[in-house]
Formats: structure tokens, C-alpha cells, sequence
């Protein structure tokens, strides 16, 4: 049996439609939450993003400005 570790990998690295539908969802209900004042969850959009697999593209070149040689 797989540890959590290992399920959680395989889970981020698929290319399942469940993980597209999740994904969007959230970053749907974080705009929602950053355009009303009642709900504190806009950083949800974040976690949707990287679900979709926007954080690999950004990452690199934060990743560069910060250790840049």
C-alpha cells in the first residue's frame, strides 16, 4: 500500500478530469470570494491554478530571478 506521499504525487501529476473539474471550481469560488467581502477564501484561486498545472510555468522564472547565479 502506498503511503499518502506517494498517492499525493500521482494524484498531482495525472491528467484526470476529476483534477481539471476541482481545479476549476476553485479558482471560480476564489474570484468569487476576492469580489465579495463576506468570504475569505480568495486564496483558493491559487491552489486551482497549481491543480491545473499553472504554478510549473510561473515557477521557473521566479525560481530564476531569486537564485540567479
Amino acid at each position: 500500500m502506498p503511503n499518502w506521499k506517494e498517492k499525493y504525487q500521482t494524484v498531482l501529476e495525472s491528467k484526470s478530469p476529476v483534477k481539471f473539474i476541482i481545479g476549476v471550481l476553485l479558482i471560480i469560488y476564489g474570484i468569487f470570494a476576492l469580489l465579495t467581502p463576506f468570504t475569505p477564501g480568495s486564496w483558493l484561486t491559487f491552489f486551482g491554478l497549481e491543480l491545473l498545472g499553472f504554478r510549473l510555468a510561473v515557477w521557473d522564472k521566479i525560481k530564476n530571478k531569486i537564485f540567479k547565479k
